[in-house]
């Protein structure tokens, strides 16, 4: 009786109990070292794909200065020959037209060396060689500031519509708009000194604003989308400047050129280095620009408008807040912004209204402000970034006559994979990075068919053996009024008054054991295992 009581024992419920003890247990998080998770954070940030991206895009920028340069190509004919003459042709290649555009836009090396050894020839020394030599050496960036400086303020007008869901492509019409009102304020008027500048600049932000705000109007009133009206309006303000500037309002007494008279002294924005350079005091408007925006957007009522539209417009109208209404003045505050931009520039740069005073400034902060994030840091390193392309790739053109077309190609790479942080994530090696918890959620899949598998098999071979031990004591086991089995199961009760061994749950007829994952109220698995499974397979699906 013994035997067949520790036959069954073993045989029934706690030989399905010793399959689920062997089974693997689940994974213990492991704890992250703070070098591990300062990594973890550092591949999973922006900064990462801003940084290789770049580093992407100039090499694919060496590919194509290699493939312009005629000595590379020359050596490259008798490659197999002499190799170390291509090799060296095409390292020279590439590295001086990137030192050009180094020297281009932020330091000119040679030309600091070059006025020092002329003022020591002159019997110069000390502070007079230094300051003159770092004048010339720190021109090109002086040139890159002033470039930079209307961009960041027209990108910080674009990212005020881009943070609140709307795709403001008028930045060359707000700008436009916002030069000429400024600029005729400038030379047609003659007021004092500080009040001419500060309406020639209040003129800008209105005229863009207003520019801005026709296209908010028609998108509040009428649903017209901003895409459509923005670009239309960037052609009616350039041919509206070029009518301008065919009208004796605008050219004045010279009607051979279609140019604007000077913008009066007392309307210029001052210069910061004097009459050598042409950095002037918009670099600070540029800066308030960004503090604005950060502001506007993280700390007033308005901005939070603004991006609760942005981010859910049905939310925002349940809350009280309308879309409409909300749309009109995101597109007037980002026009206000980019025609103070288009202040700045005829005020400070150009001095004069032209038929290309806008050049690329509007589209460029486009992609200043998408390659920013629409952040105010983001826009500053983004916009001294583009300046500096530019710059230096006039510097790299003539210098070493790489075509300055290769820096728009730079340029729109950059952008091209910054807008995908997928693939520049895939190019490094870093893939799982999108994909966190893929390997986690297969694994544990993996371990939840493994699991009942081998229950079932240690349960069903525990039942065969119990079936054939009491196949074989049958008649010992079963006694004619059952006393003795039923005395041998009463002295396997348990004290605490718990099912007895042999009253355990049978296996099911197929040996798999399920019913160590089920639920004991209706037999099927626990919620949260079925909930966890099928939020798995279809993150996996997507």
């Amino acid at each position: 009786m013994s035997t067949l009581s520790e036959t069954g024992a073993a045989g029934s419920a706690p030989g399905v109990g010793a399959g689920a003890a062997d089974a693997p247990p689940p994974p213990e998080e492991r704890a992250e070292t703070a070098l591990a998770r300062t990594l973890q954070s550092i591949a999973r940030s922006d900064l990462l794909v801003v940084v290789m991206s770049f580093v992407f895009a100039f090499l694919i920028g060496s590919v194509l200065i290699v493939i312009a340069d005629e000595e590379v190509r020359t050596t490259l004919g008798y490659f197999f020959a002499r190799p170390s003459d291509a090799l060296t042709a095409i390292w020279q290649s590439v590295t001086h037209a990137y030192g050009a555009m180094f020297r281009g836009a932020v330091f000119d090396g040679p030309g600091f060396s070059r006025v020092a050894e002329d003022v020591r020839e002159a019997g110069g020394s000390g502070t007079y060689v230094l300051f003159p030599a770092l004048a010339a050496g720190l021109r090109p960036l002086t040139e890159t500031l002033t470039v930079a400086t209307p961009l960041i303020i027209a990108a910080a007008g674009m990212a005020v519509s881009f943070r609140a869901g709307l795709f403001n492509i008028g930045g060359t019409g707000q700008l436009i708009v916002g030069a000429m009102a400024a600029g005729y304020v400038g030379f047609a008027f003659q007021l004092p000194v500080v009040l001419h500048l500060l309406v020639a600049l209040l003129a800008g932000v209105l005229a863009g604003g207003v520019w801005g705000g026709i296209a908010g109007f028609l998108k509040a009133r009428f649903g017209a989308n901003e895409v459509i009206s923005t670009i239309m309006l960037n052609w009616i303000a350039t041919y509206l400047l070029f009518f301008a500037l065919k009208t004796t309002a605008f050219t004045g007494a010279n009607q051979s050129q279609p140019t604007s008279p000077s913008v009066g002294e007392n309307a210029t924005l001052p210069l910061l280095l004097g009459g050598g350079f042409r950095l002037h005091a918009g670099l600070f408007l540029a800066a308030g620009a960004a503090v604005l925006l950060w502001w506007l957007m993280s700390r007033s009522t308005l901005g939070f408008h603004f991006r609760a539209v942005g981010s859910n417009p049905r939310a925002a109208r349940v809350a009280g807040i309308s879309p409409a209404r909300t749309a009109f003045l995101v597109l007037a505050v980002a026009g206000a912004l980019v025609g103070l931009a288009g202040a700045v520039h005829v005020l400070g740069t150009e001095r004069r209204l032209t038929e290309g005073v806008a050049g690329n400034i509007g589209f460029d902060a486009i992609t200043v402000a998408l390659l920013g994030r629409s952040g105010p840091v983001g826009i500053v390193l983004a916009g001294l970034l583009f300046a500096a392309l530019s710059t230096g790739g006039r510097f790299m053109e003539t210098n070493q006559g790489v075509p300055l077309d290769l820096v728009q190609v730079i340029q729109v790479l950059v952008v091209l994979f910054i807008a995908a942080p997928p693939l520049v994530r895939t190019l490094i090696g870093l893939r799982r990075i999108d994909h966190p918890g893929a390997g986690a959620r297969r694994a544990r899949r993996t371990r939840a068919v493994e699991v009942p598998a081998t229950v079932g098999a240690a349960a069903g071979a525990s039942t065969a053996a119990g079936t054939a031990g009491t196949t074989a004591d049958g008649p010992a086991a079963g006694g004619s009024d059952g006393s003795s089995s039923g005395g041998a199961h009463r002295a396997d009760v348990p004290v605490d008054g718990g099912a007895p061994p042999g009253d355990a749950p049978p296996t099911g007829a197929s040996g798999t054991g399920t019913h160590a994952r089920q639920d004991p109220s209706d037999g099927t698995a626990p919620a949260s295992e079925r909930g966890e499974d099928t939020t798995d397979a279809q993150e996996d699906h997507r």
